[in-house]
């Protein structure tokens, strides 16, 4: 399954405005993308003043088409005034994941984004597949994408948690348990970062 996401850093001050007019461009009788809508979140903790917008795409030429819209157009989402940066980037979903549904799942999600070394990519989807089941019997997984476009390779595994209280308290199971992270995983990373989203009224995904 491909899947866009498209993060926006604003301009700081600008947030709440700028929820608005995403709002009018992804969900009027013209979008800005097309695909199905499945999230738009704002971060709250890490990169500050970051909307990220994430669709699920019917193809790879229409995540390429929509790409290139947002490069050739004149007022994006309508804050060109407000935009400090636009990252547009393409996503596949893991080959043993089912897809992203909707609903409410949060409403906090911790968005984590690596990138692996050389050849890293590969190996750390299998060591996925092998500890991945282990992990979600302590909390879901609500995405795992690795990179199609942009800086290679990166990929990014989207987790929802009640609060932070119960991130922190699964998380730090997961390690005494010895089940996360995957045995031997790290060694294939080299940056990694953690931003903190909150769903915006609108999301699909909440």
């Amino acid at each position: 399954m491909t899947y866009n996401v498209t993060i926006l850093t604003l301009r700081p001050g600008t947030q709440g405005p700028a929820l608005k007019e995403i709002k009018a461009h992804v969900t009027g009788d013209k979008p800005a993308l097309s695909g199905e809508l499945l999230a738009c979140w704002y971060s709250d903790i890490g990169a500050l003043n970051r909307v990220l917008v994430l669709h699920r795409a019917a193809s790879a030429e229409q995540a390429l088409a929509d790409r290139e819209r947002l490069v050739l157009a004149e007022d994006p989402f309508g804050l060109k005034d407000a935009i400090t940066q636009l990252q547009a980037d393409t996503f596949h979903l893991l080959p043993f994941l089912t897809g992203i549904d909707t609903g409410t799942k949060g409403p906090m999600f911790e968005v984590r984004t690596y990138e692996t070394r050389a050849g890293g990519m590969g190996p750390t989807v299998e060591l996925w597949r092998k500890a991945l089941p282990e992990r979600m019997k302590l909390s879901p997984l609500l995405a795992g994408l690795y990179s199609v476009s942009g800086v290679a390779a990166r990929f990014m595994h989207i987790w929802p948690y009640e609060n932070l209280e119960a991130r922190s308290r699964l998380r730090a199971k997961a390690v005494a348990d010895g089940i996360w992270p995957p045995q031997g995983g790290p060694a294939h990373l080299q940056v990694m970062q953690s931003d903190i989203y909150l769903p915006a009224e609108f999301s699909p995904l909440r």
